[in-house]
């Protein structure tokens, strides 16, 4: 089943894919492309388990008093009857996937941050498009759920082209944008040197340190300028003063964080240009 949305507001479009309703190996999947940001808001559904997952960028979620950023190799897993609120960025796609079951691997987790492989992701995309059978879908889901697993300290992955040293930095920092933890500091924490970290991280992502912090922080910011004031936005992501995120998201997007605060962007206006972030996980 397939149904597209074209709406005024935000979200630009909610495509929705369905197989099996009804049964308890049953699958929806709804598509969401944002050209705001995107928010859920606070809400809870008390019949299916949920998970949140975007390809190509962050989304920031919020259970009880923690907000929490998640990178593309990270789900938001949140069990049935628990409340929740999930944000996303400007120009980004997110899948929403409801299941009346719930993988082992999360039987313990209420809700909070999940992994999920390389073949649980590419699948999930397969079954939301036009096209895709029912057996086939259902055949996927069972896939999906088994490439779910707890967000704990996962061991790095086998195509890693450093030591996996950049990534573990990467999947802390994803998680709180606004740790103040310097390179050398990292290094100690890891016992290698300063020097090898820093080569990890650009052979890693391309960049030094300095200026893959940075860009987290800028797209974490992202995801909350649609809903937050630019001074509580520059503290949740770890800057020490407005200026100093203004300054630095100027520089990079080429206008102001108050372009696109609330009401700072009429509706359908476009997004700063913003290229992919890199993937703390699924680095090509």
């Amino acid at each position: 089943m397939l149904v597209t949305r074209h709406l005024w507001d935000d979200p630009e479009s909610c495509e929705e894919y369905g197989y099996g309703l009804g049964a308890p190996d049953g699958i929806l999947v709804l598509k969401y492309r944002s050209s705001g940001g995107l928010a859920f808001g606070e809400n809870r559904e008390d019949f299916l388990h949920q998970l949140y997952w975007s390809p190509d960028g962050i989304l920031a979620t919020l259970y009880g008093s923690a907000t929490t950023f998640l990178g593309p190799g990270e789900a938001f897993w949140v069990r049935r009857a628990v409340s929740h609120d999930v944000r996303a960025g400007d120009r980004q796609t997110v899948y929403r996937i409801c299941l009346r079951e719930a993988p082992a691997a999360l039987n313990g987790l209420r809700a909070g941050p999940a992994t999920i492989d390389a073949e649980a992701a590419r699948l999930i995309e397969t079954i939301a498009r036009r096209g895709c059978d029912e057996a086939t879908a259902l055949a996927a889901r069972r896939r999906i759920l088994s490439g779910l697993g707890a967000s704990s300290a996962p061991a790095p992955p086998a195509h890693v082209h450093g030591t996996g040293l950049a990534l573990s930095v990467a999947r802390a920092l994803s998680h709180d944008p606004a740790d103040p933890t310097r390179l050398d500091e990292w290094a100690e924490r890891l016992r290698v040197s300063t020097k090898t970290l820093q080569r990890d991280f650009v052979r890693e992502f391309g960049m030094p340190y300095t200026q893959w912090r940075t860009r987290l922080r800028l797209r974490a910011a992202r995801v909350l300028l649609d809903s937050h004031p630019v001074t509580k936005v520059a503290h949740q992501v770890g800057y020490a003063s407005a200026s100093a995120f203004i300054t630095a998201f100027t520089k990079e997007y080429g206008q102001t964080p108050g372009s696109i605060a609330p009401g700072g962007r009429a509706p359908g206006t476009p997004a700063p240009h913003d290229e992919p972030f890199p993937d703390p996980l699924r680095v090509s």
